[in-house]
């Protein structure tokens, strides 16, 4: 019951639109949802970095280091706005042209200079243990693993989103336009993190 209520929690966390969701979707559309769901083990492997992180017992440190919330918010924004202007920038005939890996790493970058998804691991899962069900190291992991979860099947089904509008067979002027509000967004999601309190 315990690991049904902080799942069911952490689904619609992890469905809540944002960069990495976002770039999921578009990363589908443009490069197929094989290597869109490919792409989500880089933002999963950030996760996981986290959550080794608050396992080890320096989330708590970490959240409460502004210099390093900071820091981190600045990557996020730095980063968030080079992708913007990548995607509001680029010409397409058809396909993207991307390097090898290359969403992979951008879904690795948005999620670990995200200080939102520190805060999810410092913040949320810890909400859920319990000291009467055991070591908070392990029950730390626990949560962390479903966590990872939640945010596959997420994930996954903003890939699938994006494999529908693919599969649409949008015209190049409505690929341009998708392009063009994808790009918006993610410069206004830049926008929204640099005037947040890290």
């Amino acid at each position: 019951m315990w690991l049904a209520v902080f799942f069911g929690a952490s689904v619609l966390v992890a469905l809540t639109p944002g960069a990495n969701n976002l770039l999921g979707m578009h990363h589908a559309v443009h490069h197929g949802p094989a290597r869109a769901v490919t792409a989500l083990f880089g933002r999963l492997g950030a996760f996981a970095v986290m959550v080794a992180a608050v396992v080890a017992g320096l989330g708590p440190v970490l959240a409460a280091s502004h210099l390093a919330l900071t820091v981190l918010k600045w990557a996020g924004v730095a980063y968030l706005a080079y992708l913007a202007v990548r995607v509001l920038t680029t010409r397409r005939g058809g396909e993207v042209p991307v390097g090898k890996g290359s969403p992979l790493r951008k879904e690795f970058l948005v999620a670990i200079s995200n200080p939102k998804a520190v805060l999810i691991f410092t913040a949320f899962v810890p909400q859920f243990v319990d000291p009467a069900r055991g070591p908070i190291p392990l029950q730390l992991a626990v949560l962390g693993a479903v966590y990872l979860v939640a945010e596959l099947l997420a994930g996954s089904a903003y890939a699938a989103l994006g494999a529908g509008i693919r599969r649409a067979g949008l015209t190049r002027r409505a690929r341009a336009w998708l392009d063009r509000a994808t790009g918006a967004v993610l410069l206004g999601m830049a926008g929204a993190l640099a005037v947040s309190k890290p």
